[in-house]
């Protein structure tokens, strides 16, 4: 009988839990895993480095992936003209995505995806070398590919519709958005919904090297 190597794989949290997410869901931890993770075969390790928790250099050869939430990732990086970006958006996936190949050997994935938003900071200039993947009518870079190591999302494919209902009822307690606004956010997020089962299959197919190439469908 042949045993399975074990997987490991480390989120880096980047932002503390919300009361909300901790309460429905015993942390961002478990969302991302959720979302992510498979059921056998893998262990998934938490470093909150939002508290200054890092893994140790000599560790990181154990670690199949990483998982990053953080602002960005290299580039050029500054507030949105256009001001907050709250809601579900459509994401265009450019002919890069297609030729890089993110597949992981079930049906195609369509050219315009939506996804959960939140930010009022965007990526302006991407690293020099790296490939712009998606974009939208609001950001210019909603998605890149640096390497073959690196997966830049602006939107947050692991987020459901509650929590980011919650987080915009926080958004509206701390002043940070208008009431105005934030009605319009939840008005709009009633009545549409995210494609997380894409998005989980796309960034599964990247973190867990489920690799190759498509023939471009532009």
């Amino acid at each position: 009988m042949k045993i399975l190597e074990e997987k490991r794989y480390a989120l880096l949290l980047a932002a503390n839990d919300s009361e909300y997410v901790k309460k429905v869901y015993g942390g961002y931890f478990n969302v991302f895993v959720d979302a992510l993770g498979d059921i056998e075969g893998e262990k998934w390790d938490l470093f909150r480095v939002v508290e200054g928790e890092f893994p140790k250099i000599e560790d990181l050869q154990n670690y199949e992936g990483f998982v990053i939430l953080c602002r960005a990732l290299g580039g050029k990086v500054a507030k949105s003209y256009s001001g907050w970006d709250i809601g579900i958006r459509k994401l265009s996936l450019t002919e890069d995505f297609y030729s890089h190949g993110f597949y992981d050997g079930l049906d195609e994935i369509p050219p315009i995806l939506s996804i959960i938003e939140c930010h009022q900071d965007e990526v302006w200039e991407v690293p020099v070398g790296a490939r712009i993947l998606g974009y939208s009518v609001k950001t210019g870079v909603e998605m890149f590919a640096f390497g073959e190591n690196i997966l830049g999302i602006q939107g947050h494919p692991e987020y459901t519709k509650d929590i980011l209902d919650n987080l915009i009822d926080r958004l509206v307690s701390n002043d940070s958005i208008e009431r105005g606004f934030a009605e319009e956010a939840k008005l709009q997020l009633k009545k549409a919904e995210p494609d997380r089962k894409y998005w989980e299959r796309i960034c599964k197919a990247f973190l867990k090297g489920r690799w190759s190439q498509l023939p471009t469908y532009f």
